[in-house]
């Protein structure tokens, strides 16, 4: 019992430390909260994680205390939206605090092993999983190849709205950039609709409000558009411009996460996906 006991403090304290330094990487104004000016500590207040998050004051304190209190499935997944831990944080989160995952990350979850394997079949055709924010959650090598190694990229910056308004390499491989910048702006604003009160959802917009004059122009024209399947143009810098078709396939509730295949529109580009895949 007692070495029982001991592991389970173990665990607790090891919890409140990951809180706290989950808490302390953030600012306000990533997660949508005014500004207070300088601040004593760094990061979010403990009653701003509360309050992002629905719980009680008291409650967050006491889990960020390391004290033996009841944490269930549902109240640990609001917290984890409310830090923006990433897909291995929040697991982390639930293994700490010796919770079942009641609703295990459908976004990250549906790139199984089956769907990894299908995404390298697809080769030499380019092709991606999307969740709804428009993250990029896996791809294919012929996917990277088209648009560049995103591998070298944090984790919170592949995603394709972030990309197209701050990265001047992946800008540079669309032909028509202010339309498909245009076309993101109007898909992510009617996707966002589901989730106006989602911390990390709330954080992403404000992150790119921030970082684009260009996004919060067009974030401001109020434009909302279908996710549809359709055409789009690229050039690329070995083998020159591809015309490709891009087809969705859901791979759960439709607006949700997705497989983008990206098919030659013309003889020409598929020649050119064939010299792209051999380089």
């Amino acid at each position: 019992m007692h070495a029982t006991s001991t592991s389970d403090q173990t665990r607790r304290q090891e919890l409140a430390d990951f809180l706290r330094s989950r808490r302390e990487r953030i600012t306000p104004e990533q997660v949508g909260l005014p500004s207070t000016g300088r601040r004593r500590t760094p990061g979010l207040r403990r009653e701003e994680v509360a309050q992002l998050a629905a719980v009680g004051v008291t409650w967050y304190t006491w889990l960020e205390q390391g004290r033996d209190i009841q944490v269930s499935g549902q109240v640990l997944e609001a917290v984890s939206r409310a830090l923006l831990l990433d897909p291995n944080e929040r697991a982390h989160l639930y293994t700490l605090a010796g919770a079942g995952d009641p609703s295990p990350t459908t976004d990250c979850l549906a790139v199984t092993p089956t769907v990894r394997v299908i995404l390298d079949q697809l080769s030499p055709l380019p092709a991606c999983v999307l969740n709804s924010r428009y993250d990029v959650l896996a791809y294919n090598d012929s996917y990277t190849k088209m648009f560049g190694d995103l591998d070298l990229l944090p984790f919170e910056e592949r995603n394709m709205i972030w990309l197209i308004f701050t990265d001047r390499d992946y800008q540079a491989r669309w032909l028509d950039l202010e339309g498909a910048r245009a076309q993101g702006v109007a898909r992510f604003r009617a996707a966002m609709a589901d989730h106006v009160a989602d911390p990390a959802w709330k954080a992403m917009l404000a992150r790119l409000r921030q970082a684009s004059p260009d996004f919060e122009e067009a974030w401001q024209r109020h434009d909302v558009g279908a996710r549809e399947n359709g055409s789009k143009g690229f050039l690329h810098p070995e083998v020159g411009v591809l015309r490709m078709d891009f087809t969705y396939l859901w791979l759960g509730l439709r607006h949700g996460t997705r497989v983008v295949v990206y098919t030659p529109a013309d003889e020409e580009t598929a020649a050119r996906i064939e010299e792209l895949a051999r380089l």
